[in-house]
């Protein structure tokens, strides 16, 4: 890509956050739909389960203190998970409405649009893990043993994980005949984390139940964030942790690409 080409796709794709973020900030109501699921699941879990779930956890005596310290990072990536659904939605509306036939009729870098998807949810990712991290420090959770490298890693995780999972939720907006499909399309992005290691350590599931928890993408991204966030052991999560966003970003990129310069719309 010459230099010239590649101002163009910056000036088109800056053009298009714009919109995309313009869109967000007048219609806040889906944004905020979907932040209240991981912050009910936090209030319900630390003050109505709080006490049995750290009595479980620690050994029979109950520590909610402790259950909340071990159930924050597993929110903060459900909150990116819900976050993208909205992503979802607002492509499968952009498809649906003809404001993409538009666009192609005029002369801006194909793969603008997309790009201004992707990096505005990443954004909203990021902003809305911020307002449930407040919310979780504002009921108890303390991370007094994470170093400020600790810090800046668990934050380069949430950005990377927010990258790919907004691929996947570009490429499920873009199959997607209508908005309700595409919310219904994304939601396996808010339910894999209900069965993974978010609320309860593997060896407390059953046998049969523990590889299918382990092996999907959020377990060792949740357990690397609490191994950084708690300043714990991370081990061979952190490698998987970053695979899995690795690998999810390259397919969601190529299978959205694909999918939007095939669409006839």
């Amino acid at each position: 890509m010459s230099s010239l080409s590649l101002s163009l796709a910056v000036r088109d794709s800056s053009t298009m956050l714009r919109r995309n973020l313009l869109h967000a900030r007048r219609y806040p109501s889906l944004t905020l739909n979907l932040l209240l699921t991981p912050i009910m699941l936090l209030l319900l879990f630390v003050y109505i389960f709080g006490d049995t779930m750290s009595a479980g956890i620690g050994g029979g005596s109950p520590d909610r203190s402790e259950y909340i310290a071990y159930l924050v990072p597993g929110l903060l990536l459900m909150t990116i998970g819900s976050t993208t659904i909205g992503t979802a939605v607002s492509v499968s509306n952009d498809m649906t409405e003809g404001i993409i036939a538009r666009f192609r009729t005029m002369a801006i870098h194909r793969g603008s649009v997309l790009i201004g998807h992707v990096i505005g949810s990443v954004l909203q990712s990021v902003i809305s893990v911020l307002l449930v991290g407040a919310v979780a420090v504002a009921i108890g959770f303390r991370s007094t043993d994470a170093t400020a490298v600790e810090w800046l890693a668990a934050l380069g995780l949430l950005t990377l994980f927010a990258l790919a999972l907004t691929w996947i939720a570009v490429g499920m907006g873009l199959i997607s005949p209508n908005a309700e499909a595409a919310s219904n399309n994304a939601m396996p992005l808010i339910f894999l984390p209900l069965i993974s290691s978010a609320f309860v350590p593997l060896d407390a599931m059953p046998g049969w139940f523990q590889p299918i928890a382990e092996y999907q993408p959020f377990t060792p991204a949740i357990e690397t964030l609490r191994g950084l966030l708690l300043g714990t052991e991370i081990g061979h999560n952190g490698w998987l942790a970053v695979a899995w966003c690795l690998g999810l970003t390259v397919l969601g990129q190529r299978w959205s690409t694909a999918k939007f310069n095939d669409d006839p719309k």
